[in-house]
């Protein structure tokens, strides 16, 4: 099998749209109540038949107790397998959100920083994410919230499908874009958008499938590579960058939206070393997030190369 037909795009690629419909619908048909029992057997599917992903799980779960000195307990399949309820459980509140059933009031917003009070702002910012909680909630603050327009950028190559998608169930100020390619096109259409006061949201921790542009950092005390995309837009953009974390806690959302950097700027021949160093900081960000929520991670792919698991 290539390398290409390994990455985690591939995969999500396939099946992600028509999964997303099937599962708006459903949601309009019969509610989150009758569709638990489903979404959780399909999880329980994942999980036994899904080696892959296991895997994946048990070598994020090891490097994260080593990291924290034992803070967090090592993995086992028990704990392995609580990483994939918890998958579960936030697919069921994407649900919610798509239905409107999660208001603004069900969150709670920290933001020490006060960044809440500048999404009205005459220029726009930039958020970057990542895969651990829910960063669909994040549309309580576009949709819900502040009424401001948040642009979701994305590597899928079908975010016009998706767009049409969220358009159908009601999310008119949130949008798709695709960016694996950061064209002249795209850098002006981003720019556009930032200076009509939208605001660019993107996940730091997934390396698109075509033409990625890579720094390997420590993450969880082990080298990890990570995309430059969104540290290469800020910069471009000349727009603050923040991220965005949301994690659930007790049974409620918390939604951290943190200031990061006012600027990110570089000489050309200390490009890649300002990356590398915006990288780590993010990376060290994520770490102190895991370690908050330890099983809302949900990037099911190997982010380590490494065979120290059970199941390899």
């Amino acid at each position: 099998m290539s390398s290409q037909e390994r990455h985690w795009a591939n995969h999500e690629e396939r099946g992600s749209f028509w999964l997303m419909k099937l599962t708006a619908l459903l949601v309009r048909l019969f509610g989150r109540r009758l569709l638990s029992p489903v979404i959780y057997a399909i999880v329980l599917y994942f999980f036994l038949f899904g080696r892959r992903a296991r895997r994946a799980a048990w070598q994020y779960q090891q490097r994260l107790s080593q990291w924290s000195g034992a803070r967090v307990p090592a993995p086992s399949h028990w704990h392995v397998f609580t990483q994939f309820m918890a998958f579960a459980e936030a697919l069921l509140d994407k649900l919610d959100v798509w239905n409107g059933r999660l208001g603004i009031e069900d969150i709670e917003i920290i933001d020490p920083g006060q960044l809440r009070q500048q999404l009205r702002g005459e220029r726009g910012q930039m958020l970057v994410g990542a895969h651990l909680g829910n960063l669909e909630v994040c549309r309580a603050l576009a949709e819900l919230g502040e009424q401001v327009t948040m642009n979701v950028l994305v590597h899928t190559r079908h975010a016009e499908r998706f767009n049409r998608l969220l358009g159908e169930a009601g999310a008119s100020n949130l949008r798709l874009i695709q960016v694996s390619e950061l064209d002249p096109a795209i850098m002006l259409q981003l720019s556009q958008r930032l200076e009509r006061g939208e605001w660019l949201a993107i996940a730091g921790d997934r390396v698109p499938l075509h033409g990625a542009r890579t720094v390997e950092v420590d993450f969880l005390g082990h080298p990890a590579a990570f995309p430059q995309g969104p540290w290469l837009l800020a910069g471009l953009l000349g727009c603050p960058l923040n991220l965005l974390f949301c994690l659930k806690h007790q049974g409620r959302y918390q939604v951290t939206l943190e200031p990061f950097a006012q600027r990110v700027q570089w000489r050309r021949s200390q490009r890649d070393q300002v990356i590398a160093e915006w990288t780590s900081r993010y990376a060290d960000r994520l770490g102190h997030y895991c370690l908050q929520a330890p099983r809302q991670w949900f990037n099911f792919y190997p982010f380590w190369k490494s065979d120290d698991d059970p199941y390899a």
